[in-house]
């Protein structure tokens, strides 16, 4: 599985603004992180909406962290863009895995959702204050799993 551009940008993004640690504008966002601003905009909507990030309007505005980068985890990001991380798409309500109609799921629905869990899990145990530390033993230490 690869992660989509989009999502790496949204990464790229968390990651200035927690080194920058104050309100960035739009423009120093899409310059600093080379995302095209019209991407940029997008997806800082994204973050925003989803509770990640404050945006400020006006001519002195600009986006900011909106709770402290040690409480915003990697799979908070992710998932502002991606939606909730599965790891088949027999995890979705929408989709349905069962057996000709007997509501089973599939054979390997629970173990899609065991290894679902986990990856969530370690990505829960990444915020954007250990990833963005100079120390980067610190996540060797701390994310040992």
């Amino acid at each position: 599985m690869v992660m989509t551009l989009e999502t790496d940008y949204a990464v790229r993004i968390m990651e200035l603004l927690t080194k920058t640690n104050g309100k960035v504008d739009a423009g120093s966002i899409s310059e600093n992180t080379h995302v095209p601003q019209r991407f940029a905009l997008k997806i800082l909507r994204k973050l925003v909406s989803y509770g990640l990030i404050v945006s400020f309007k006006g001519a002195h505005g600009g986006y900011a962290l909106a709770r402290p980068a040690d409480q915003i985890t990697l799979r908070e990001v992710l998932e502002s863009v991606e939606g909730p991380y599965m790891i088949s798409r027999c995890q979705q309500d929408e989709y349905c895995c069962a057996h000709s109609g007997s509501g089973a799921h599939c054979r390997f629905h629970k173990v899609y959702d065991e290894i679902t869990e986990m990856v969530r899990k370690k990505l829960d145990s990444y915020t954007f204050a250990q990833i963005c530390s100079s120390d980067d033993l610190s996540l060797e230490k701390d994310n040992n799993a």
